[in-house]
């Protein structure tokens, strides 16, 4: 299994086929496969080696797919990085990564030349879209044709670190072999029945595992072609779905929201789909339920992390779906609950989601004791709270760090936020314990509303206690014209924690 070779055997099946269609130009899989050796070639000449570290700096691009493969085709290793991140952010994980190149955006050259002095291992900077002091641009690099050295990779070679978000504290970079991205590739592309025919909408960063695996690394494998979006934006996304008749859509739940309330985009934009599918976090049936009765297209929810390639878990396209699960695990995948007193759960029973298989990480750069935490006797322990039915499909009940005791009683936010979904005037919502003197923790609620002026606080507290247990009702509903969020969509509990909140309260 090695990550370039999938890329190199579509070219030579399909070589004619689109591979990469962005902002009106066509990349056939041949034109890529031959920039990817190119490039290849040009970081070979650089210094480059098998094991170098090497920073992807990019938003979504054709030079992204071109970095990604050629890294991959020498035994470098990857390291996808969100461009948008701060000098304190982005420094800390080129320290803790060793990396020795970066590929960047262009306007970010001045932070990598004030940075150069505390990063010993930079050698290299190459740069999308200019050049730029002590900086190459990414042509001449692929430029200067040169034979590239044969190079004999393992299966369970490193080809991706890939940093998680911190959520718990500074990112810990998740080591992904080819093996465990090869496989995982396999086995999405394969329960998702992905074919050379299809057109997937690739709008997910290319930075973030989600986008990397179900949007680029399974149709790559299978000689699909990537509809590629710089950003995500409702009206282009369904605008370029209609034209270019996409089949399969990957988003988070987020996305759906923003097509659902978007007035222009209309029904017959995303007729051509046969796969919507939602990741990142969980998608409230709610969205769910308004996105197919607008669209008439069917949402398949699966369930993922950084440390297993990421996916874990999917609903069938051919089979049952349950709206609220994340589906069956998927093949070559085992899936089990555990409780704290290291007994399985049964089915109905909650308990924490591990996971093991081909697909899950060799372990946590430089943190032997973190690894040793999560990664037990082959099973990565997930930290997510999770139901079974007597059907095998599992239903995340929350964050294991985010469950909410209030009095001893157990809250889990989806639940409230669930409730607070199906508000006619909710637009988004969010749920978070913060301490309380009496209790415990008290449930604090955040949303956004459609229409500013047509609900109260006091609006949603009774239409959640008509629904909730009095203990699950949250004590304050903090009301804001947008909740917080990553570039992939994911609303960010940990900001909202720590908001001001003494102004947005309403009494």
């Amino acid at each position: 299994m090695n990550l370039s070779l999938t890329l190199r055997h579509s070219a030579e099946a399909f070589p004619t086929v689109t591979a990469i269609h962005f902002q009106g130009t066509d990349i056939s899989y041949a034109q890529l496969e031959g920039a990817v050796d190119a490039f290849a070639a040009g970081l070979t000449q650089l210094g480059l080696r098998q094991g170098s570290k090497v920073a992807i700096l990019l938003g979504n691009c054709p030079q992204f797919v071109i970095a990604y493969y050629a890294i991959a085709r020498i035994g470098a290793v990857s390291v996808p990085i969100n461009p948008l991140y701060t000098p304190g952010e982005l420094q800390f994980i080129l320290q803790d990564a060793g990396v020795e190149a970066v590929v960047a955006v262009a306007p970010m050259a001045p932070m990598f030349q004030m940075m150069r002095p505390t990063l010993p291992d930079l050698q290299q900077v190459i740069l999308v879209g200019g050049a730029g002091e002590g900086a190459l641009e990414f042509s001449q690099v692929a430029g200067n044709p040169a034979e590239l050295p044969a190079v004999t990779i393992d299966e369970n070679d490193l080809a991706v670190v890939l940093y998680t978000s911190g959520t718990t504290g500074k990112p810990k970079g998740a080591m992904l072999s080819h093996r465990n991205l090869v496989s995982n590739a396999y086995q999405a592309g394969t329960f998702l029945g992905i074919e050379q025919t299809d057109r997937v909408i690739t709008v997910l960063p290319m930075f973030h595992v989600f986008c990397m695996t179900v949007c680029l690394n399974a149709p790559i494998s299978r000689g699909a072609t990537l509809i590629v979006f710089p950003k995500f934006s409702p009206t282009e996304t369904a605008n370029v779905a209609r034209e270019a008749q996409a089949t399969i859509f990957a988003g988070v739940p987020t996305m759906f929201n923003f097509l659902v309330q978007h007035p222009e985009c209309k029904r017959e934009d995303l007729q051509s789909l046969r796969i919507a599918i939602s990741g990142g976090s969980a998608m409230p049936v709610a969205v769910m339920q308004a996105f197919e009765q607008k669209y008439g297209v069917q949402v398949n929810e699966g369930y993922g992390l950084s440390e297993a390639s990421p996916v874990v878990c999917f609903n069938p396209i051919d089979a049952v779906r349950k709206p609220g699960t994340i589906g069956l695990a998927i093949i070559d995948v085992e899936v089990r609950l555990m409780g704290e007193d290291g007994q399985e759960r049964g089915v109905g029973e909650i308990g924490e989601l591990i996971c093991r298989g081909p697909n899950v990480m060799r372990g946590y750069l430089n943190r032997p004791e973190e690894t040793a935490v999560t990664l037990r006797d082959g099973w990565l322990y997930t930290g997510d709270l999770a139901t079974v039915d007597e059907d095998g499909y599992y239903t995340i009940v929350d964050r294991k760090k985010d469950m909410i005791i209030v009095g001893g009683f157990n809250v889990y936010p989806r639940e409230v936020e669930e409730v607070l979904f199906k508000h006619p005037n909710v637009a988004e919502a969010a749920v978070v314990g913060l301490p309380d003197a009496e209790y415990g923790e008290k449930v604090r609620a955040y949303v956004a509303l459609k229409q500013a002026d047509a609900s109260s606080t006091d609006d949603l507290k009774a239409y959640c206690k008509e629904q909730l247990a009095s203990y699950k009702v949250p004590e304050e509903v903090v009301i804001l014209d947008e909740l917080p969020k990553n570039t992939t969509g994911k609303i960010l509990r940990r900001e909202l924690k720590n908001l001001e909140t003494t102004k947005t309260v309403q009494q």
